[in-house]
């Protein structure tokens, strides 16, 4: 039995009300709020929140394969699910795939992973959907577009949810896209994507497999599946025959926005959270045709409770009530040089500590049981040399030790909170501080690590995305 063993998502912390959105350019741009990368969080960040979250409580070294889906990479040539593999710190020998230009490459690798664990290619592998898409400014989009990811480990033990059957339906239709240069989406008439896309070849994939397991709307206690607005996802329910109030699983519209490719898996992980042993579940996905599968709800289920997942993410927030703000940390305006000097870091420099930057690893005495951060010859506390251990630190929390804040530092979003925190079991990390209020900052708060950008990532730096991980006061 091949199916989904764990889940895990990841919702940044701060939202922009539409309410805000359209102040700014005097119309209504609808209502509830969206959820808004941080300056420093991408499609890869994100993911790695995600995939952390699903491998709460298992043991990393199981996993053989990380497939990521995203419409919002930042490279075009260079893989990003291998530095998700790195800084969640899985195995060197494992499959790694970008799945990309559709909001349907999600169920497009989950497909992949089942028949690779079927033919005994894998026996886990961690499926990520991430998306950060830019919408141009007063665009429709601008208040639909929000930022998040989901996860799904998948195996053929401890499964807490099967999967019983799928079916998958290809589709040349054009709705919305983005070409090889563009910076902002193209979308054909809205009504007419509805109509002829969504409303019908979501519901024609639905319904064949329906046909081909011989079952009927009637027999899923939910239903999950994307859609382009609440109204247009309510009518593909009805195209399908659900029952909108009983059976229907909404999405995170006002919550989060539509998330791309990770808008369905992010549905489904919200699902399952409130799941119980025996639900049979519809999940369908939409893009460039549709992917639609049944689901089955294990006992399994109750040993993958607790984590963050939706729930835990969506009660976690900080709004962004200044739209220049939000400009900034999407660096969609040409902005004053700066008298600051931009900080640069050469390749060969991160490659060489990759483990300490991607994966977060410190070392731990061999003497006297000691752990520092970063790695040196000599152990700060018994002065003995080259007797460490290595031990990673990104799963571990701590208390804020002493901070200082910098209002002239160059930084996209000022000021820059450097901090020092003692970890858990012992070590201090000595990092930026990300997700923060300044305001509200205490000695003694507790902490916890993210997987982030620095500074090199912006378009100043030195041509690639570096990254690292942060300080951040504990999301709960």
């Amino acid at each position: 039995m091949v199916g989904i063993v764990s889940y895990g998502a990841y919702i940044p912390m701060f939202r922009m009300s539409r309410e805000v959105l359209g102040s700014v350019w005097g119309k209504s741009a609808g209502r509830g709020e969206k959820a808004v990368a941080n300056a420093d969080e991408d499609s890869i960040t994100m993911a790695v929140e995600a995939v952390i979250d699903s491998l709460t409580g298992m043991d990393r070294q199981t996993v053989d394969g990380i497939y990521l889906a995203s419409v919002s990479t930042p490279y075009r040539e260079k893989q990003s699910a291998s530095i998700v593999r790195a800084a969640v710190d899985l195995r060197e020998n494992v499959e790694s795939v970008d799945f990309s230009n559709s909001i349907r490459s999600f169920t497009s690798a989950l497909n992949c992973a089942v028949n690779s664990i079927k033919a005994g290619a894998a026996k886990r592998v961690a499926v990520v959907a991430s998306d950060c898409r830019l919408p141009a400014p007063n665009s429709e989009l601008e208040p639909v577009f929000g930022d998040g990811a989901a996860a799904l480990l998948l195996g053929d033990s401890d499964v807490a949810v099967s999967i019983e059957g799928s079916y998958t339906l290809s589709s040349e239709f054009h709705d919305t896209w983005l070409k090889q240069n563009d910076t902002y989406h193209w979308n054909w008439e809205d009504r007419f994507i509805r109509e002829e896309g969504w409303e019908k070849i979501l519901p024609q994939a639905v319904k064949a497999l329906m046909k081909k397991h011989n079952v009927t709307a009637k027999d899923f206690a939910k239903a999950v599946f994307n859609g382009p607005d609440a109204r247009s996802h309510a009518q593909i329910a009805r195209n399908i025959g659900l029952d909108a109030k009983t059976q229907l699983v909404n999405p995170l519209f006002d919550s989060v926005g539509d998330t791309g490719s990770a808008l369905a898996p992010m549905t489904l992980v919200m699902a399952l959270e409130d799941a119980k042993p025996g639900d049979k579940i519809l999940f369908a996905n939409y893009g460039d045709g549709a992917d639609a599968y049944i689901l089955q709800v294990q006992k399994q289920i109750e040993n993958v409770r607790g984590r963050r997942g939706i729930k835990g993410h969506l009660a976690s927030k900080t709004p962004l009530n200044n739209y220049g703000v939000y400009l900034q940390m999407r660096d969609m305006m040409e902005w004053a040089p700066s008298v600051r000097p931009t900080r640069r870091s050469a390749f060969t420099f991160v490659w060489r500590d990759h483990k300490m930057f991607y994966s977060c690893y410190g070392q731990k005495c061999k003497t006297c049981g000691n752990i520092q951060y970063p790695e040196q010859r000599f152990c700060m506390y018994c002065q003995t040399q080259d007797n460490f251990e290595p031990i990673r630190l990104s799963d571990k929390k701590g208390k804020l030790f002493t901070y200082s804040i910098d209002e002239r530092a160059r930084e996209i979003i000022l000021p820059l909170v450097r901090a020092v925190i003692d970890l858990e079991g012992g070590g201090r990390y000595y990092s930026s501080m990300t997700d923060r209020d300044p305001s509200k900052i205490e000695v003694g708060m507790d902490m916890e690590l993210t997987f982030r950008l620095v500074f090199d990532g912006n378009k100043e730096g030195s041509g690639f995305r570096n990254y690292m991980w942060k300080g951040r006061p504990v999301r709960c």
